[in-house]
């Protein structure tokens, strides 16, 4: 990693611990739900974005976390389809089978 780079990191990490407007890094997560589903207080959001916009390592977690939500609502909705009538019946029992012995 190149030395400004470096030094790049440790300035906004030194923000993000230092600076009264911020959140750290740990209480980010305790955000990301009102976050995402638009509750958070406007003074909290504004904060929220500050410290995404400065830590590259929340900006990827926040990116993950909202492509698994995406992801887990393409698999619900998936789920709620009908399966095609000319699937076997022995393949229906086994699958319902094993979900059975997995709960």
């Amino acid at each position: 990693m190149k030395l400004g780079t470096r030094i790049l990191r440790k300035l906004r990490a030194l923000a993000i611990r230092t600076l009264p407007a911020m959140i750290d890094c740990e209480r980010l997560d305790g955000f990301i739900v009102d976050y995402l589903d638009e509750v958070l207080p406007e003074a909290q959001r504004r904060r929220f974005e500050r410290h995404i916009r400065m830590c590259p390592d929340c900006h990827r977690y926040l990116e993950k976390y909202q492509r698994t939500i995406a992801l887990s609502q393409t698999i619900c909705r998936d789920q709620e389809q009908q399966a095609p009538q000319n699937v076997p019946e022995q393949l229906v029992e086994a699958t319902l089978a094993a979900l059975d012995k997995d709960t």
